[in-house]
């Protein structure tokens, strides 16, 4: 059998709001909301004592504010979150080249062999948190394992500023008496209907057999019994090949379809300055999302006979699926996203342009 594998999650405690209350003193043991203030709002993070009051990020700002009044909010600056992020990316890069971010203040980093020279995955993690407070005044947390599940559940465990280590022969141990909602893909859902057949840990997971599991969940229902024991073998990706560029916003209120195309136009600014971060690959469907006021959700897409070579055209041909909505005149829409996808790498795309004559493929500067 190989040997166990190495990994380390890293997750940032409350990155969003320790920035705020690091780069601003007056907030440091303030209930502090990274949000715009608004119904239309939601929060993207909340300081350790505003959790206290029960808030948390993916909330409605209105109802953070209704849980705690004395909550002050911030507006997120992505621009600074972005710079402390490459700051605790690059001390990633001094142990391992196999990095896998989730977001900007998480990532998955296999050490198995590691460009350091530390003895242990323990103490790399242990370097790497102590770097990440010096290098940029935050805590981190990390959990310890031989695969990503298990590093992920390990890293909240002892957060904020906490290190949780979970050895092979500790794994069963380790997962026995967590909820089974701490198990990745587990929603409310899933949880209630394991609730329904008396499993409530992972310990009365693991008791079912892995047939019972499948005949009634599907292949979802092994995979099911595969976590109760510890067992993932999904890799450390170092790179992800982009799915989709977007951008989108939520109106302070319900507009009119005649009424979206300067929001459109501004949000295509947005992703078109995205794309141009992608060196090596040729973005060829444009995806227009909408809101309606009633939640209901709609995209419209359009993959031209040539990708579009400018922020006018993107703009353009967003502007243009509007007419592919066929919703009432009077429908308000809440939210409106713009979007590029399908992605081809770019020399590809180029060379069967050259091999079957179409028409030249313009590419972004």
């Amino acid at each position: 059998m190989a040997a166990p594998r190495k990994i380390i999650h890293v997750d940032m405690d409350a990155f969003y709001a320790s920035v705020e209350q690091r780069d601003d003193p007056s907030l440091r043991g303030q209930p502090v909301v990274v949000a715009w203030r608004g119904r239309r709002s939601v929060v993207c993070a909340a300081s350790y004592e505003a959790r206290r009051f029960g808030v948390r990020s993916a909330m409605p700002a209105a109802r953070a504010e209704r849980l705690c009044p004395q909550a002050v909010f911030v507006p997120p600056d992505f621009t600074r979150y972005k710079a402390v992020s490459r700051q605790v990316r690059a001390i990633f890069a001094r142990h391992t080249p196999l990095v896998e971010p989730l977001s900007l203040d998480e990532a998955y980093l296999d050490v198995t062999d590691p460009l350091s020279a530390l003895p242990s995955a323990t103490a790399i993690a242990e370097s790497i948190r102590a770097d990440i407070r010096a290098g940029t005044g935050l805590t981190a947390s990390a959990g310890v394992a031989p695969n990503k599940f298990l590093a992920k559940i390990a890293s909240d465990q002892n957060k904020p500023d906490g290190l949780c280590v979970v050895r092979p022969r500790e794994a069963l141990a380790f997962l026995a008496p967590l909820p089974v909602g701490r198990l990745p893909g587990v929603g409310k859902v899933m949880q209630g209907r394991l609730e329904a057949l008396g499993v409530r840990t992972v310990a009365e997971l693991r008791a079912w057999p892995a047939a019972a599991l499948e005949e009634r969940f599907g292949r979802w229902g092994r995979r099911l019994h595969e976590l109760s024991l510890g067992i993932d073998g999904n890799p450390v990706r170092a790179s992800r090949p982009t799915v989709q560029i977007s951008s989108e916003d939520t109106f302070q209120h319900d507009l009119p379809m005649d009424a979206l195309e300067p929001h459109i136009r501004r949000l295509a600014e947005g992703t078109w300055a995205g794309y141009q971060r992608e060196q090596a690959r040729l973005a060829r469907t444009v995806v227009l999302k909408l809101k309606t006021r009633e939640f209901r959700i709609l995209t419209r897409s359009l993959t031209p006979p040539v990708p579009p070579a400018s922020l006018d055209e993107l703009a353009a041909i967003a502007c243009a699926l509007r007419a592919r909505v066929e919703l009432p005149a009077d429908t308000r829409y809440r939210l409106v996203g713009v979007g590029l996808s399908g992605f081809v790498d770019r020399d590809l795309a180029l060379a069967q342009q050259d091999l079957f004559a179409t028409p030249a493929i313009r590419v972004p500067a």
